[in-house]
């Protein structure tokens, strides 16, 4: 095959040899890099080098200007962790530990709902699954230690805990995980009401939801754990990979 008809190959020719674009939502904070201190747009590496050894390329989507077609011109999405939800966006009143940045909720909210109408591949994680269940007109706990005293998943600043979970029957969750399995965790808020289309697919032995999935048949996980932080553990990212790889070829066939 000659260099002309290669460049012409799409993810359908390809096939496993294709690295699907995995659009990320980042923050936009003061950061300090060399002698620079100043507004920029961040993200834990782990996310990206999880995504790249799951076979993805990685495109980083800051919340300015947000532009929701961007998600066109990708084959999935992940919504990432970081600080707490605003409680206004399901109509509730601030914890006095709840800090939130309202300019990244609307930038998640808008891209984690057009991701989910377009039925676009989406891995939502940690504050990501709980921006998945606001989306959906869920709402949060906002101190998981009000209701589960004994809840210790936030051991210290920049500490992650570990958590052990058992997973549903037929769900992503256990076709990816199996039945029972642990993960890093590092959060105090949990979902409470589910948004509309979810369903439950892992708990913690306290009860605490630990992964959601839409019911509709589509490719969309939250987890309240962190995946990311695990390298040596990527089952999910690869299944998110492979499904980001799948919805490129059936878009390519539908396109004739």
């Amino acid at each position: 095959m000659n260099g002309s008809d290669t460049s012409k190959m799409g993810a359908g020719a390809a096939g496993a040899a294709y690295r699907p674009r995995i659009a990320l939502t980042t923050y936009y904070q003061q950061a300090s890099w060399g002698v620079w201190d100043t507004t920029a747009v961040v993200l834990p590496g782990t996310y990206v080098q999880a995504v790249v050894a799951a076979g993805g390329s990685p495109v980083l989507l800051p919340p300015v200007g947000t532009d929701t077609s961007v998600l066109d011109l990708v084959d999935g999405l992940i919504v990432v962790g970081g600080v707490d939800v605003d409680p206004a966006s399901y109509n509730a009143e601030p914890h006095e530990r709840t800090a939130s940045q309202p300019e990244r909720d609307d930038h998640d909210l808008a891209l984690t709902r057009a991701a989910l109408q377009k039925g676009l591949p989406l891995f939502a994680i940690c504050r990501g699954a709980q921006i998945l269940n606001v989306a959906l007109g869920g709402d949060l706990i906002q101190h998981l230690p009000d209701v589960l005293p004994e809840a210790d998943y936030q051991p210290a600043p920049g500490v992650f805990g570990q958590v052990e979970f058992t997973t549903t029957p037929g769900s992503l969750s256990a076709e990816l995980l199996g039945q029972r399995a642990m993960a890093p965790v590092y959060h105090h808020q949990a979902l409470d009401t589910l948004g509309a289309g979810l369903c439950v697919t892992a708990r913690a032995a306290d009860g605490t939801i630990e992964a959601v999935e839409t019911t509709d048949g589509g490719w969309a996980l939250g987890v309240q754990f962190h995946p990311e932080q695990n390298p040596d553990d990527l089952r999910l990212f690869e299944g998110f990979v492979a499904a980001a790889r799948n919805h490129r070829t059936q878009a390519e066939t539908s396109a004739g």
